[in-house]
């Protein structure tokens, strides 16, 4: 996945893209699955998979990493609405989780590419927008723009 957001990067020479925060906020992104229930990619924690951003943001901030943490935060999906957390009734704080920075949607935009339970396979771009779909327009929608804004990586 870091890969990927680096070669996004690399597309883009016009971008003014911090490079090295983007390989580091890669690899650091999920790191909040430590806290989380997800046996089938071996995670034994107590908290459910939908928490991990904001766990690991929450960790990354104690440690001294805010930009970082922001990443974690809000890479979920193709983001999520204060809405969305509402209405679904989501164990996360409610607030948005949509990313903002080039950055953050550079990372949000490439891990969708990359499954937890198949590691080193990429998911195929069309499997990607039917799994968002089940999310609702608005996703599919901040979705296609994050698509057309990075290109089809």
């Amino acid at each position: 996945m870091r890969d990927r957001s680096l070669r996004i990067i690399d597309a883009h020479p016009e971008w003014n893209v911090d490079r090295d925060f983007v390989a580091e906020a890669a690899m650091l992104h999920d790191i909040g699955i430590i806290y989380c229930h997800a046996p089938k990619i071996f995670c034994v924690g107590e908290h459910q998979y939908i928490e991990h951003g904001y766990l690991g943001a929450e960790l990354l901030r104690r440690e001294g990493y805010p930009r970082h943490a922001l990443v974690a935060e809000r890479h979920t999906g193709s983001g999520i609405t204060m809405d969305q957390v509402i209405r679904e009734d989501l164990p996360i704080p409610v607030k948005d989780y949509l990313p903002v920075s080039l950055e953050e949607r550079i990372i949000c935009y490439a891990d969708k590419f990359y499954s937890k339970s198949h590691l080193g396979e990429e998911v195929a771009l069309s499997k990607i927008r039917h799994n968002i779909w089940k999310y609702g327009h608005d996703a599919i929608l901040r979705w296609e723009r994050l698509v057309a804004e990075m290109g089809e990586f």
